[in-house]
């Protein structure tokens, strides 16, 4: 008899649990746990009255380990578990303990009825109505959507369950909370209060979460029997679990504290966009319920669509509504919000809505191989192994192209992202997650890169042939206030998330152009394969400013658009240009030289002539190269047409299109490309001042890649320009080859025209540093 006063105990126990002023009771008669003909729920008896036989008998009970009385028989089933190259718990087998239980309804292969003992009879199926036609659990909006709670035998879309939860796996995962370190979680002990995430035997169950008896005393609220908070009652503010506050995930997974906190997804100031009542209704949240207030339910779910990995709210490609089963698709899981169709929020889809659309982005000609149709291997690929989110450079395509992938969650850590300008900064009170554009250009990451992983590269030579020597990863969160410097061991800069990607440190032989869905077409600009932009951008110290470059040609120097570092070639080291050559925010006189830029001033989706700006202003259209209608997904077209009369091109967003392109401009703003006065057979008089211009108007139009290289990155050359004098190991050959006019060979030629003899400082160009007069007028006078 003490054993069995014991097991009551620790019964009554169990059900009154929860923080003090809470609104739960423990009342398993006003649950839909109770399937006696009284109860509230779908599922109910057909005459019998008794609540608690469902599940408990006090005589001829199960002999389970620690089963409380139980009236039912444990399923034989062998389960299918949850695994995922980030998880560090070790040691999962089979579910055990007190979740063998729940799992001896909620698998859907015992009859609900079915029990052992019932009014002195044994092995009685009760009657029930509202079952499946089994009398197993109903399927509810279908056994393979996330919304049933028929979980099946295939738990690979269901929260672990039956492992250690200690230190070493806190310490391990990195953003767990220490177990012995956290009062509100323990181990269960009989005829002991639990503590609020009881384990049992140190492992977590289904009932670490989960009271089957609690109901809350608001009907509109369906707590899913959890012991702690379904959503988050009050702003967050890391450090210690807020019991009263905090929603119940926060009990385990600390997500690095202030930076979950203070991130896009759960600061109140930016994440009140309201659920519909419709989206509410399916996920059984309550009306008017803000993005914040669901906090992690906005994306992922304990038991969520067969298919989906990590638990992501419905995170498969099946095309049902709700999704049932189908391939793993993380993508769907951010299109909830981030599109325009997809009904989940007040507002979505309507001009000017806080949450950016960036689902139509990637249904644009041009666009990242976000679907695993896209994806060379046909299947999502991406794998992470940490809290990082980081990938080893294998997933990524080292020694296998056909791992090449891109996921929303290899740029953006969904758990970090603020919504400011600078990845530093504190979130309120700026409105946007995009970089400053304006003056003082930086390359500083943004708010929505925040977390993100990345490398730097190591350069040994500044030979623009030699790859860099390594890669430095960059990880981690260095919190509101951290340091800038891009020697830090977190994330500072776009260019370092870009690289893991684009440079060897994620391939062996470079991607070939159209191996994936959505990209850019083979033969595009004649070329077949992409470059190493790690290469292309090095911004070697001894290379900045103007003049001879150590073991280059007199006057010459590498040349690079300053994505990685400034390039130091202020106005006056360039000769006295004038800084209006510039559009804003280029054109400051003092930023010329000085400023870096991103990657994605480039790339993105089209823009208007004249500007990088994505239309709209802040809540328009997405900075970022999700998706365009110009092949490389750039903001503008680039081809070899480029400079002959389109004013929208690429050049143009951030060049002055009159004072690099227009034949007509009789007064064009004085260039570094200028003659050192005299005209120096190039011509004199105000169009000498600029000689972009000056053979703009003697042809009638110009191409740009006659002069300049074809992939306009970083180059061998000053001003990236092409020497026909000097094709070199770029292309295969031995360094100094000199070709013919016209010449083309990927990745850098295409139609290349231009032939030095010998290099001049910026504003003191003459014709005899291009070969002389005659052979210009011989080579251009009939061009390509």
């Amino acid at each position: 008899m003490r054993r069995y006063a014991a097991l009551i105990l620790a019964l009554i126990g169990a059900m009154a649990v929860g923080p003090a002023g809470a609104a739960t009771v423990s009342d398993v008669a006003g649950t839909v746990h109770n399937l006696s003909v009284t109860g509230p729920g779908t599922v109910t008896a057909n005459t019998e009255t008794q609540i608690c036989v469902f599940c408990h008998t006090p005589h001829n009970a199960e002999p389970a380990p620690g089963a409380p009385l139980w009236n039912r028989k444990l399923s034989g089933q062998v389960y299918e578990l949850y695994s995922s190259a980030s998880l560090d718990a070790t040691g999962l087998n089979q579910p055990g303990g007190s979740s063998k239980l729940c799992l001896s309804c909620h698998d859907g292969t015992l009859a609900l009825g079915t029990v052992n003992v019932l009014n002195g009879q044994a092995d009685v199926t009760i009657g029930l109505t509202g079952t499946a036609a089994d009398g197993t659990m109903p399927a509810g909006a279908g056994e393979l959507t996330g919304f049933t709670r028929r979980i099946g035998t295939n738990l690979t879309n269901d929260h672990p369950i039956s492992f250690v939860f200690d230190s070493n796996l806190a310490s391990t995962d990195g953003e767990l909370r220490d177990p012995a370190a956290s009062p509100h979680i323990g181990n269960r002990v009989a005829g002991q209060r639990p503590p609020p995430v009881p384990l049992e035997n140190g492992q977590v169950q289904c009932v670490s979460c989960h009271d089957p008896h609690l109901r809350d005393t608001d009907p509109t609220i369906n707590r899913k029997f959890l012991r702690l908070n379904r959503f988050q009652l009050t702003q967050p503010l890391g450090g210690a679990f807020d019991q009263a506050n905090d929603i119940v995930c926060l009990g385990c997974h600390d997500k690095l504290g202030t930076a979950w906190a203070a991130s896009a997804h759960a600061d109140p100031s930016t994440a009140n966009e309201i659920y519909t009542d419709t989206a509410a209704a399916q996920r059984d949240f309550p009306t008017g319920l803000q993005v914040w207030q669901a906090a992690c339910l906005n994306c992922h779910d304990n038991h969520t669509v067969q298919g989906a990995r990590r638990l992501l709210r419905e995170g498969t490609d099946s095309l049902s509504t709700p999704k049932s089963g189908g391939n793993p698709a993380l993508e769907e899981t951010c299109y909830q919000c981030h599109s325009p169709n997809g009904g989940v929020l007040q507002g979505q889809g309507t001009a000017n809505f806080e949450v950016p659309d960036i689902e139509t982005d990637f249904l644009l000609p041009r666009h990242m191989p976000i679907t695993s149709a896209d994806q060379p291997a046909g299947s999502e690929q991406h794998e992470i192994t940490d809290a990082d989110l980081s990938e080893t450079p294998l997933k990524l395509g080292k020694t296998n192209l056909g791992n090449r992938h891109v996921e929303c969650t290899d740029c953006h850590n969904p758990h970090r992202i603020i919504k400011s300008p600078l990845f530093n900064t504190a979130a309120t009170p700026f409105g946007v997650g995009t970089h400053p554009h304006g003056a003082g250009h930086t390359n500083i990451a943004s708010g929505v890169l925040r977390g993100a992983w990345g490398v730097e590269p190591i350069y040994g030579s500044a030979d623009f042939s030699v790859d860099p020597s390594g890669y430095l990863v960059k990880k981690g969160d260095g919190g509101t206030g951290a340091g800038s410097d891009v020697s830090s061991s977190y994330l500072t800069r776009e260019y370092q998330l870009c690289l893991k990607c684009h440079s060897d440190y994620a391939y062996d032989n470079p991607p070939n152009l159209g191996d994936s869905g959505g990209g850019t077409p083979a033969g595009t600009n004649q070329l077949t394969r992409y470059t190493n932009q790690a290469r292309e951008f090095q911004a070697p110290l001894d290379h900045q400013g103007e003049g001879t470059a150590p073991g280059w040609a007199t006057n010459n120097h590498r040349g690079w658009h300053p994505v990685m570092d400034k390039t130091g070639r202020t106005p006056t080291v360039r000769g006295g240009l004038d800084p209006a050559i510039f559009l804003t925010p280029w054109n400051g006189s003092a930023d010329i030289g000085n400023q870096t830029m991103y990657c994605t001033d480039c790339h993105g989706s089209d823009t208007a002539p004249g500007t990088v700006e994505p239309p709209g202003g802040d809540n328009g259209d997405p900075w970022g190269p999700h998706g365009s209608t110009n092949d490389f997904i750039l903001k503008g077209p680039w081809s070899n047409l480029t400079g002959t009369g389109q004013t929208g091109d690429l050049c143009f967003k951030c060049h002055n299109y009159d004072d690099y392109a227009n034949p007509a401009n009789s007064n064009p703003n004085q260039s570094g490309y200028r003659t050192g006065g005299g005209g120096g057979g190039m011509g004199g008089g105000v169009r000498g001042t600029n000689l972009h211009i000056f053979h703009a108007a003697r042809i009638g139009y110009m191409h740009c890649v006659w002069c300049h290289t074809a992939v306009p990155h970083g180059w061998k050359n000053k001003a990236l320009l092409v020497n026909l004098n000097d094709v070199g190991p770029e292309v295969g050959l031995a360094p100094g080859t000199s070709v013919p006019p016209n010449y083309t060979q990927e990745p850098y030629y295409l139609n290349s025209m231009l032939t030095i003899s010998s290099w001049a400082t910026s504003g003191n160009w003459s014709a005899g540093n291009c070969g002389g007069r005659m052979w210009m007028m011989r080579n251009c006078r009939n061009p390509p």
